[in-house]
């Protein structure tokens, strides 16, 4: 399994941001520390191009991103200042998330240290989001003959309007979105499927739904995953209002690794959220996310 990390580009955040961008150094020192995955397969990934942000957002929009002339409204919807290391970190997330997924298409399973940016629409950032890092990439692939098809498995607990408003209604994506039915975006662009869950929701209910509506994309057979693999439905978390165990977020990652590896179909992993209090539960559910993702793939094999 190779894993792609890109935490040397970093954003200088005013005093008291509430985003905790120290989490990824954290979380790629916590995986080699408890022996998850070894140095060596840690891979720094290019910059994604103009040119493949392009594929899923507008000239327009890139262009203000990349030149810093956004107006002072869509910049504060991003929820970043910019700096040319926003920049940076936005192209190197997106270039994780393609490497990640070329890695998959060969290994059966790959991950990216970052990304998961699924708020990051056609023609605007939001969320902490910028570019689009899975639409990017899957279009990226189709383009060159790699894909044909492919799902997005979002089990992060904020629905992914940005991932619906740039690949839904297409045939060949097929989007399935678990959530907090009264968490951000308020506005919600629907996916090919959105299961809404209401406040605490916990183990029990939120598995039973993953477990169910897994069975259809497996019909689908796509020729890659791309698991949105947020922890931030666990119950510690600043922003989730769910209420799941770190068993139950394990058992998840079970049910979907399971699910695909044991049919040959490959799964590229995007980080997503985890904004736990303290953000030491938000490495340790990632942590055991990637610890179920190894297992999983070595099981099935032999």
């Amino acid at each position: 399994m190779r894993v792609f990390y890109s935490d040397h580009y970093t954003i200088d955040l005013p005093e008291g941001h509430r985003f905790p961008m120290r989490k990824y150094r954290m979380l790629r020192h916590a995986l080699v520390e408890q022996g998850i995955i070894s140095e060596s397969q840690l891979f720094s990934p290019s910059l994604a191009t103009r040119e493949d942000v392009l594929l899923a957002h507008t000239e327009r929009y890139v262009d203000g991103v990349l030149s810093g002339t956004l107006d002072r409204l869509e910049q504060r919807r991003i929820g970043f200042p910019w700096s040319e290391g926003l920049v940076e970190r936005s192209l190197a997330t997106v270039g994780g998330c393609l490497a990640s997924a070329r890695a998959a298409l060969q290994d059966g399973l790959s991950g990216n240290l970052a990304g998961g940016t699924h708020h990051a629409m056609r023609d605007a950032g939001e969320g902490f989001c910028v570019f689009n890092d899975i639409a990017v990439s899957y279009l990226r692939l189709l383009s060159e003959g790699a894909v044909g098809r492919a799902a997005i498995v979002d089990l992060d607990v904020h629905q992914g309007n940005g991932n619906s408003d740039i690949l839904g209604g297409r045939s060949d994506v097929y989007i399935l979105s678990v959530h907090g039915a009264k968490n951000y975006p308020f506005r919600k662009i629907p996916s090919t499927v959105d299961v809404d869950l209401p406040d605490q929701t916990g183990d029990a209910e939120f598995l039973a739904v993953v477990e169910r509506e897994l069975a259809p994309i497996v019909d689908f057979k796509p020729d890659i995953v791309f698991y949105q693999c947020g922890v931030d439905p666990l119950e510690s978390d600043a922003l989730g209002r769910l209420s799941l165990s770190y068993e139950g977020l394990q058992r998840r990652d079970e049910l979907v690794m399971e699910t695909f590896r044991r049919r040959g179909i490959p799964v590229m992993l995007a980080l997503g959220g985890g904004y736990a209090q303290p953000i030491e539960d938000t490495i340790t559910a990632q942590c055991n996310l990637y610890r179920v993702a190894m297992e999983t793939y070595r099981r099935y094999s032999r």
